[in-house]
């Protein structure tokens, strides 16, 4: 006999679990007896909701195994929310477990009741309320395998406060590993023939579930073969970057000129990628429902093909054992200069051009390019800023790129806590924007609590320059509601007991960004950045005159 809260960490732990990331509620008491007793699982406590589900689906990200997250009901999860959404756009395991109210005071509007299965059911892969507590390892084991089972996502647990007090007899499961399903032969042959054929062939590659030796077999065969890759939008550690095959990003503050390679393919390969508006130019450069190019759609969940594209060639197949199929295919007898052509062109984009102000965003990151090992994470949240690592960083390894699909704020610092507990020997550096910081910069305090250091560095601008580069393109001259009045990021930081410095003038950095890294605690450096620096491809004043000049 043992109490739901009990049964609820031993069957977690029985599925190999060993970290979950929290805010602690009354809702869960029962859960937090039970972890005093299991010190094989590590509990972080986090300082919101937030960046407790951020940390979670950073960890489902990095470990291919459901990041957990522990909250209460009502304010916890709707805090949590966000990292739920993330997740499922993003296709990464997780697992929300949420205290709920007593059963018998459910419908009653009781203190910080919430339908949590409603609530989330547009959010989350699966939902589920646990009646009893004899029921809680065969829910356990069943969310386990729905987060894990093609396509990945988070699953969501509403687990009753007298539930996790009960006692109850049930025997611990061991669950199942979903396995991605394989290509048919047939399918394998005929895009085989069509990239063969094809005078511009490109392969697309995104998804969840990738792997670094999938990335060096593809890469080499791709070489070969002469079909340039492009990765879908924060997809770009699932190639080398240094390889010949890898020509750029596909997605937001993309190259345009990659855009119209994509746009003018004759056969197009989405590997694991959804196709999705951000990694498509919204659905311009492969048209909706029925793309220019001749499409092979390669996806592991049947309900996703067809639903956006009809693909000549749907394929019900995970990217990595099709890409593996591919290779043992053989090469692909192709002339041209195509590929060469697309990489040339990826080339001459990592020189950074010159920006306005003191500091240079271009000139700091071809830095970190130039000196981060190849296992250096890098994470980012969501705003313009992003643009400049995603433009002038090459990853090298796959697992090194922690940002969300979905253009969440405030990632950057919880992932970054998540990759230093994951991978404690890697370097870890945070990208996040001044508003974009300040949405998490309170988990400054769990990186500090749990001896988690890395380096953010905070392109500080003083406004939300997404935001205003929009509004000066639809509304120019009218700005409203995107200027920031910033603390002193340093002296924050050093509240908090890290490091904290001030970095205004780019040759300044490589010295700043030294003594961080060496600090031995999480560090901020706070960078400085002229406005009209708005993004890697337009000044705000080139912005402002294109509107101008339109309207």
């Amino acid at each position: 006999m043992a109490t739901g809260g009990q049964l609820l960490v031993a069957q977690l732990r029985r599925l190999g679990a060993d970290t979950i990331f929290t805010v602690p509620g009354e809702s869960f008491l029962a859960v937090l007896d039970a972890l005093h007793d299991q010190p094989a699982i590590r509990l972080i406590v986090c300082r919101h909701e937030g960046g407790a589900a951020n940390m979670a689906e950073a960890y489902g990200k990095l470990t291919g195994r459901p990041g957990l997250c522990l909250v209460t009901r009502g304010p916890g999860a709707t805090h949590a929310s966000v990292g739920v959404h993330t997740a499922r756009h993003d296709s990464t395991p997780m697992i929300l477990l949420v205290g709920q109210v007593a059963r018998a005071h459910r419908g009653r509007e009781a203190f910080q009741e919430v339908e949590l299965t409603e609530m989330f059911d547009p959010l989350a892969k699966a939902t589920a309320e646990v009646d009893s507590a004899s029921s809680v390892p065969r829910e356990i084991a069943r969310a386990h395998a729905i987060a894990m089972t093609p396509r990945c996502g988070p699953v969501v647990l509403s687990l009753p406060e007298d539930m996790l007090a009960e006692h109850a007899d049930a025997l611990l499961l061991d669950g199942t590993l979903p396995q991605e399903p394989l290509p048919a032969d047939e399918a394998v042959e005929l895009a085989a023939a069509m990239l063969a054929a094809a005078e511009r062939p490109v392969i697309m590659l995104g998804g969840s579930r990738w792997s670094g030796e999938a990335g060096i077999s593809l890469s080499g065969w791709a070489e070969s073969s002469g079909i340039p890759i492009v990765t879908a939008f924060r997809r770009q550690d699932y190639i080398d970057n240094t390889a010949p095959a890898f020509v750029g990003y596909a997605g937001i503050g993309a190259d345009p000129k990659l855009g119209e390679r994509v746009a003018q393919a004759d056969v197009l390969l989405a590997l694991g990628t959804r196709l999705a508006d951000a990694s498509t130019g919204s659905y311009t450069l492969v048209r909706a429902p029925v793309p220019a190019q001749r499409l092979i759609h390669v996806y592991p969940d049947a309900l996703e093909l067809g639903r956006v594209f009809e693909a000549e060639v749907p394929v019900v197949a995970g990217a990595e054992p099709f890409a593996e199929a591919l290779v043992r295919h053989g090469i692909l007898s192709r002339k041209g200069t195509w590929a060469s052509t697309l990489r040339l062109e990826y080339e001459a984009l990592l020189t950074p051009r010159d920006t306005p102000g003191s500091l240079d965003l271009g000139r700091v990151v071809a830095h970190l390019r130039e000196t981060l090992p190849p296992e250096a994470i890098l994470t980012n949240g969501a705003g313009n800023f992003s643009g400049w690592a995603h433009r002038y960083y090459q990853f090298r390894r796959h697992g090194t790129q922690l940002a969300p699909t979905s253009g969440a704020m405030g990632y950057a610092v919880p992932a970054a806590v998540a990759a230093k507990l994951v991978r404690p020997d890697a370097p870890v550096i945070a990208f996040a924007g001044d508003g974009d910081f300040m949405m998490s910069a309170n988990e400054l305090a769990t990186a500090r609590q749990y001896g988690t250091p890395f380096v953010v560095l905070v392109i500080n601008n003083g406004m939300f320059g997404t935001i205003r580069m929009h509004q000066e393109r639809a509304y120019p001259g009218r700005v409203i509601g995107t200027e920031l009045q910033n603390p002193d990021f340093a002296r924050l930081a050093q509240s908090f007991g890290a490091y904290g410095e001030l970095v205004e003038h780019t040759d300044d950095f490589p010295g700043a960004f030294e003594r961080a890294r060496a600090a031995g605690v999480p560090a901020v450096l706070d960078l400085r950045v002229d406005p009209e620096a708005l993004s890697t491809r337009a000044t705000l004043s080139e912005v402002r005159a294109a509107a101008s000049a339109s309207s």
